[in-house]
């Protein structure tokens, strides 16, 4: 920390590297993410530094006139110049504990979770075990490794109809497909397996689609937001990447339209994934609550360690809504991650 305080004293504010880009299908979610950081961290506050990693893995720094670092240990010399950084990644090779562990290397303080939850977040398979081990309810499904091609008869039988076929390493919906016909599925598999060996075949969840944003205070405790309700439009099978980025693919409504005791229930949820993934910073929890024998069930989805932070992205939306500015949202991040 002696060093961090030297750096923040020297440049009068705290210096922060915003990284953003990456090599993984996301790189255009990261930038929207980033454009909306950079314009709302406060230039009077913040020493902001914008720094690009290029589709194929090139760092560079600054935004007008950026000039590339000449290789990894170019970029972990200037990681140590900062006193906190702002790893706006979404997906592999950003989100996925890859940079974190950079990070933790040059010992530099940064927004989000560490390099373990990071890895296992990133991960729809360890994910599920993890919080099934807990008694957290998931969607049955059935992991394809490299070489598997297909579900046997029995898992199909199991699985039911529809399923949908994931990219077990990734987000935005990019690479999911909702299979009606088994006769789809190889082509599912197929699109799956362009972004990721290892593929989720997952049974269907009849439900209504909740998220649940959690904020962690720099002084360690976990606060929840409330409920955000997710309807897909008319356009979309499902909350799918043209839904989730295209001008009205879906309606936020929040808080959800839930009965109080059915929303208290997936807050309390979504806190115990965030404690159970070892999480930190930020988390948000994606649900389908259905009716489970007369009452109403939480199923995990999935966790996003870095999710989308455009301003009209679910995550600030839903702090805006109980008074937080998108702005002293991106404060008690950057506060908590220097804590």
């Amino acid at each position: 920390m002696a060093g961090v305080q030297r750096a923040a004293t020297r440049n009068r504010r705290p210096k922060v590297a915003v990284i953003f880009g990456g090599r993984s299908s996301e790189h255009d979610v990261s930038r929207r993410s980033a454009d909306s950081v950079l314009r709302f961290l406060d230039a009077d506050r913040y020493d902001v530094v914008p720094v690009t990693i290029t589709r194929d893995g090139t760092w560079e720094l600054g935004d007008t006139a950026p000039h590339s670092l000449p290789g990894m240990l170019a970029a972990l010399e200037f990681l140590r110049t900062v006193d906190v950084a702002f790893p706006c990644l979404h997906g592999p090779f950003g989100e996925d504990g890859t940079v974190q562990g950079l990070l933790e290397c040059a010992g530099v303080p940064y927004v989000g979770s560490k390099v373990l939850a990071s890895a296992t977040a990133m991960d729809k398979e360890f994910t599920k075990k993890i919080v099934a081990a807990e008694g957290i309810a998931v969607a049955d499904s059935v992991v394809l490794r490299e070489g598997q091609s297909g579900v046997s008869p029995k898992d199909r039988v199991r699985l039911g109809l529809p399923v949908f076929v994931k990219p077990a390493r990734g987000g935005s919906s990019v690479g999911v497909s909702r299979v009606d016909d088994w006769d789809a599925l190889p082509a599912a598999i197929a699109e799956a397996r362009r972004w990721d060996s290892k593929v989720l075949v997952e049974a269907a969840v009849d439900g209504i689609e909740v998220d649940i944003a959690l904020l962690q205070e720099p002084g360690g405790r976990v606060i929840a937001g409330p409920p955000l309700e997710v309807s897909v439009g008319a356009a979309s099978d499902f909350f799918d990447y043209d839904a989730k980025y295209r001008a009205g693919g879906a309606e936020f409504v929040i808080p959800a339209r839930l009965d109080p005791v059915d929303a208290g229930e997936v807050v309390r949820t979504a806190r115990r994934v965030f404690e159970v993934l070892g999480c930190a910073g930020l988390l948000r929890v994606d649900f389908f609550l259905t009716s489970v024998g007369g009452r109403m069930v939480p199923v995990l989805n999935e966790v996003n360690t870095m999710p989308g932070l455009t301003e009209l992205s679910q995550f600030p939306r839903i702090w805006q809504a109980v008074g937080m500015p998108y702005a002293d949202l991106l404060d008690r991040l950057v506060d908590t991650a220097l804590a």
